[in-house]
């Protein structure tokens, strides 16, 4: 078990002290303490949920002080050792004695985890006590830290409920639960928008959710806002009718010297005028009972941060229509921090009679969420709204044409095949669950629809203004708020290439920038035991929304990695890729990856056509599909796809940022496309491919408030044949430049280049690097089962990685 924590603020004695005697753990005058009583006197305050002595005695009877002694029985005599002090301070974090570490030498213990250092083998009261603060801030094995968890038990219930509680209440630079969630306040607004999407004449009301705490009445809070399309519904059956067939074939595009013309998107033109308001309230008048799910959200609500989630515009209960990442929905996005920093009318209801401000906002707003939820992040800080300090945005899109699309080709985002821009539009579209709303509006929606669809131009796959439009780092420079990037390493729904280009294109800018990524796919990681996220967005939003100078940007790591081969393990960094100056390259030579130059040419084919039966079968059977394709030993697919791998390595090599691929390519057609995986092979344990819940409601986001999980990444109990590292897709018409199409001459060879999704990733030794060469990706591209065959001439092939400048050695 490994318990790394990045969110840990160095303290001085002198201000431990202070941040104990704040939450009260501490009394004024402890100047005449003995050890003994240091210890005795901590350890009682550690146990809130006992209500009797007895009670009390009975736990602090349970806890060994060394193997014959508990600790009520050592605190008899008149010194603390620095072993006993461990042997409490593990038992504390619920590590079990003579299991996880022996009482005869605590330091011994088999897990990863903060402790104090001490100099000496008997500790002063002023030791224990700094061990004690320590013993707070570290976490436990159940993934939050043992403050939280005596907030879970009841220790800030008294302060909670006292008015000469300091609001917000901060220890070792992080937001405390002394608000009290058992009486959050939810209620409804409806912003007005400077826009008519929908062209009726009247600009937009968008419908606010809000929750927070009832302290804001008397003090302001900042605000959590996250914008979720998906909030009022979704309409899946609409969608999955609308899901394009992807059993269609490539077809020939005409050739054009630049796919973009450049036309503007207009937003303002003949804008109707803001409503004017009877009268205007402090009062609402909707509330709501609806429980979200994001816990990120759900912790900060217990230590003195509000709430919003939006749906914007084109959803159930607001006005306008879906349009799927243009500057639109942008304009939607900030008009809610817009409404929350004073700079924009709402309305209690969609009469429009009462206005109704943000009084109990501080005016300062974090942005949050995962997906569409944090590409609205994105969009809304491209726009340099003020108000908006910080995003943090988990597996965001930077370009929309990056999710749908990938050099000239339509490449579905992974496990959603035939999903595009106006099918996502139509799922979000909830207006549609108000039958009397949707009933006015149902034919002008199809007209939307199908304007949608024609941007979209999946026919031709190419880079045009509908993307353009949706390519949000072509728009960054505006931005103020400092930004959280979080992402996938194994996302193949929003791509890593969308976080790593996004990276790169702030790197100019005068905003502080932070990047994690994890081994999961398309998913949330608040919950993992190994990584104190939460803790490090408590240190980052007290440091941003509240103005708490906790020196939260150098502590937090500047790129936080997880590692693919060793469980629990994360390392820091300056950049992604760290060096780009160590290169290693490696030449094709028949079914092999080698870094000698091949002496001669040589020729390897292969064709895109299947048997019908077994094209209808994976079309079916999509993971039987990628068994098929990835493995070397399997036969269906032998003809259609060439592999190519390295001897077992003699040593670890890392791959850092996006691997190059140069291919010497023919096709017998005049059109065709490429796709490329680079493969980690060998029968090895590696990680499984979800974290694994490893205790269900371990623990409470605030005092009696919310349960949730524990998860982890885990190696899995039995040995895998192969692992993705990275992949890539190429229409050979697109092979110059992205806006570029040209013409493909059937037999004729053409030199590709071209860069994989980014990737860190460790091989250890006795691993195989593998690349895979094949053309339709039943996953991702169209599949036409045409009849072409490709021509590789291995001469003009290579691929290079940026590695570790060990792994050169």
């Amino acid at each position: 078990m490994k318990l790394n924590q990045f969110a840990l603020r160095p303290t001085t004695f002198e201000e431990e002290v202070i941040e104990l005697q704040r939450i009260r753990f501490l009394p004024k005058d402890f100047s005449q303490w003995s050890s003994t009583f240091a210890l005795s006197y901590l350890l009682k305050r550690s146990f809130p949920e006992t209500t009797e002595e007895s009670s009390l005695q009975a736990k602090l009877e349970a806890l060994f002080a060394t193997p014959t002694d508990n600790i009520v029985d050592y605190l008899q005599q008149n010194l603390v050792t620095a072993k006993v002090f461990y042997n409490v301070y593990f038992q504390l974090l619920g590590f079990i004695p003579e299991v996880d570490f022996p009482l005869n030498d605590p330091l011994r213990i088999t897990s990863q985890v903060n402790y104090p250092q001490f100099t000496h083998s008997h500790l002063s009261p002023a030791e224990i006590i700094s061990g004690w603060y320590q013993l707070l801030i570290t976490h436990t094995v159940n993934g939050q830290t043992f403050l939280d968890e005596l907030t879970n038990r009841g220790y800030f219930q008294e302060q909670m409920t006292s008015s000469t509680t300091p609001r917000p209440l901060f220890f070792n630079g992080k937001a405390q639960a002394v608000f009290d969630t058992h009486r959050l306040i939810r209620e409804v607004v409806y912003v007005e928008s400077p826009q008519d999407s929908d062209h009726d004449g009247q600009r937009d009301l968008l419908k606010v959710n809000i929750i927070r705490p009832v302290e804001s009445n008397q003090q302001p809070v900042p605000v959590l806002y996250t914008a979720s399309p998906y909030d009022q519904g979704t309409n899946d059956y609409e969608g999955e009718q609308l899901t394009h067939n992807v059993n269609t074939p490539l077809t020939v595009k005409a050739p054009q010297a630049n796919t973009l013309h450049q036309t503007s998107q207009s937003t303002s033109l003949n804008l109707p005028p803001a409503r004017d308001a009877q009268n205007n309230t402090r009062q609402t008048v909707e509330s709501f009972n609806s429980n979200y799910d994001y816990s990120l959200n759900n912790y900060f609500l217990a230590r003195g941060f509000a709430v919003i989630y939006a749906a914007g515009i084109g959803t159930k209960d607001s006005q306008g229509w879906r349009t799927c990442g243009d500057q639109q929905e942008t304009i939607s996005t900030v008009a809610i921090i817009e409404w929350l920093t004073g700079q924009r009318t709402a309305f209690t209801t969609p009469s429009a009679q009462k206005a109704i401000t943000a009084w109990w906002c501080n005016q300062k707003v974090a942005m949050t969420g995962r997906s569409y939820l944090g590409t609205l992040a994105i969009a809304a800080a491209t726009t340099g709204i003020s108000g908006l300090k910080t995003i943090i945005s988990e597996a965001a899109i930077s370009s929309w044409y990056d999710y749908y699309r990938e050099h000239g080709l339509v490449v579905a985002p992974g496990g959603f095949p035939g999903e595009d821009a106006d099918v996502l539009a139509e799922e979000t579209f909830s207006r549609q669950k108000n039958a009397k709303d949707y009933l006015t509006i149902k034919d002008a929606w199809h007209n939307q629809l199908r304007q949608i669809g024609q941007g979209q131009e999946r026919s031709s796959g190419n880079y045009t203004d509908f993307w353009e439009q949706r390519n949000y780092r072509h728009q960054l420079q505006q931005i103020t708020a400092d930004i959280i990037m979080v992402h996938g390493l194994n996302d193949w729904n929003v791509k890593p290439k969308n976080v790593y280009k996004f990276w790169h294109a702030l790197q100019p800018l005068p905003v502080k920038q932070k990047l994690i990524l994890h081994q999961g796919p398309h998913i949330y990681i608040n919950d993992f035991r190994s990584l104190d996220f939460t803790d490090m967005m408590n240190l980052w939003l007290s440091y941003k929304l509240y103005d708490l100078d906790n020196q939260a940007d150098q502590i937090l790591p500047d790129v936080l990695i997880q590692d693919n081969a060793q469980p629990e393990t994360w390392s820091t960094q300056s950049d992604w890729p760290q060096n780009t100056d160590s290169i290693c390259t490696y030449q094709f030579q028949p079914e092999t990856l080698t870094k000698q130059a091949a002496s001669q040419s040589s020729i390897m084919q292969y064709n895109d056509q299947l048997p019908a039966p077994l094209f209808k079968y994976y079309t079916q059977h999509l993971q039987q599909w990628e068994h098929d394709l990835m493995s070397v030993q399997a036969e269906p697919l032998k003809a259609h796809r060439l592999i190519f791998q390295t001897p077992p390595l003699n040593q670890p090599l890392l791959i850092e940022g996006r691997p190059e691929i140069r291919l010497k390519i023919a096709s017998s057609q005049n059109l065709g496309l490429v796709s490329v995986r680079l493969v980690d092979y060998g029968n090895f344990r590696r990680l499984s491919a979800l974290p694994t819940t490893l205790a269900t409601q371990a623990s409470d986001l605030g005092y009696q408030y919310q349960k949730v999980d524990l998860r982890e990444y885990l190696l899995q109990k039995k040995p895998t044949a192969y692992q993705l590292i990275s992949l890539g897709h190429l229409n050979l018409q697109n092979r110059t430049r992205l806006t570029q199409v040209k013409s493909v001459v059937a037999q004729q060879y053409y030199s590709l280049v071209w860069q994989l999704q980014p990737t860190h990733y460790r091989l250890l030794a006795g691993h195989q690097l593998g690349l895979i060469v094949y053309a339709t990706d039943f996953q991702m591209t169209i599949r036409g089962n045409q009849a072409i065959t490709y021509n590789l001439d291995l001469q003009g092939c290579q691929l290079k990685l940026n590695v570790n400048p060990d792994s050169l050695l």
